[in-house]
């Protein structure tokens, strides 16, 4: 691997080869809904909890102090008020987010979509740039599209997982399937780390700490979770959790107890 491209590796992930990163991309295709009004205010919170590293886009990135975290530019976007929000569309290039002292830089592919091809191009092209500057590539592949029946079936996720590495992503980002055992074919596919996604706002904050938890015993390198984090009472509570499943190896369990003051 190139030395810079491994330097950054080494800035979003800790040393046991796992991290926590907290998406906060959302302004763009939901606006600045709750917890993202003040970015630097809850970045503040971030840190505290533990977290390693947030995803932005570029001019959140330029305003926004990010001190002792790591820090992944995104470089395709869309709007919930377009007329196909699953056509993510580049807005960023490589070469910027270099200038902005970005440790890495992410991409978000649905696959089955029908924009699916352009998208593959963007991803295609955003790994060869990324290969010259020594940047690490951040993949987030989802199944979604119309034949698309299960966005969360493992044989799906593990199509998408493989195909973000085959493409040249160094980190895929994908969802969870639902178990330990289904999502361990998901890792064992993937030959590179995998990371999963928090989606929508859970309706238990012990729900998602067991999925945590049940991506990590399936050989899962961490999480990418954003409005589960952002928009909880209290973000830096549910991050220390998360960051004390992912580092310290602590059960779900303990963890929630973390959450609710009692450790």
């Amino acid at each position: 691997m190139d030395a810079g491209k491994k330097r950054r590796l080494n800035r979003i992930f800790q040393s046991d080869g796992r991290t926590v990163i907290v998406p906060m991309d959302h302004g763009v295709s939901l606006g600045p809904v709750k917890g993202l009004a003040d970015m630097q205010g809850m970045v503040g919170k971030l840190r505290e909890g533990g977290c390693d590293t947030i995803v932005v886009h570029k001019g959140i990135a330029r305003h926004v102090g990010t001190d002792g975290l790591g820090l992944i530019v995104h470089l395709s976007a869309s709007t919930a008020l377009g007329p196909d929000p699953t056509r993510k569309v580049e807005v960023c290039q490589v070469e910027e987010a270099i200038a902005l002292g970005a440790d890495a830089v992410s991409v978000h592919i649905n696959v089955g979509a029908e924009a699916e091809p352009e998208m593959l191009m963007h991803l295609g092209r955003v790994a060869g740039e990324c290969e010259t500057w020594g940047m690490p590539l951040l993949a987030m592949m989802y199944p979604r599209g119309p034949r698309v029946k299960s966005e969360h079936d493992a044989g799906l996720v593990a199509h998408v997982a493989r195909l973000g590495a085959e493409l040249g992503a160094d980190v895929v980002k994908t969802n969870y399937t639902g178990s330990a055992e289904t999502f361990r074919e998901v890792v064992r596919a993937c030959p590179v780390p995998v990371i999963i996604a928090g989606g929508p706002k859970a309706g238990t904050d012990l729900e998602v700490l067991e999925m945590v938890q049940g991506s990590l015993e399936a050989g899962g390198r961490g999480v990418s979770i954003g409005r589960n984090v952002f928009q909880h009472e209290d973000p830096t509570r549910m991050t220390r959790a998360l960051a004390a499943i992912v580092h310290e190896r602590m059960g779900a369990q303990e963890a929630h107890r973390i959450l609710r003051g009692e450790g």
